[in-house]
């Protein structure tokens, strides 16, 4: 049995994977240990497209079978991005990025992590930002 802080660690460990083979193989590393995952990669002005960061989030979540498509799943998977990206919004305003945005959940745990290069030209930031919610057991 895995506790929020598990969940959490997996979700980082997820978004900071360099490239979608290594993406792929921790997903069924993590599904062995019956912690469901799923990443998207983001990019553009962060706060201009908060909105679409969370519909992808949402999106994945769904088509990984994280979440089902329900009012109250939704919502708490809107919930956990808009906590990650408050974390980053402070670094991201009036600048570009590009990163990823990984959702894991275990039983009632659930997990946000977006991990993103933000600035201009080389001059770049690297922030995280990490959200979490509990859902009811599927």
């Amino acid at each position: 049995m895995y506790d929020s802080v598990d969940v959490a660690r997996a979700a980082i460990k997820l978004a900071i994977t360099p490239n979608r083979s290594s993406e792929e193989l921790l997903i069924t590393k993590l599904k062995e240990r019956e912690i469901r995952g799923a990443a998207v990669d983001i990019g553009g002005n962060i706060v201009n497209s908060i909105h679409t960061v969370i519909e992808r989030a949402i999106i994945a979540s769904r088509k990984s079978g994280i979440t089902k498509e329900s009012h109250v799943q939704d919502g708490a998977i809107a919930g956990a991005a808009r906590e990650a990206i408050t974390q980053i919004a402070a670094k991201a305003t009036g600048l570009n990025g590009g990163g990823k945005v990984a959702i894991c959940r275990h039983k009632e745990h659930l997990s946000v992590c977006i991990f993103m290069s933000i600035g201009l030209l080389h001059l770049n930031e690297v922030v995280i930002g990490l959200g979490h919610r509990s859902l009811p057991s599927d």
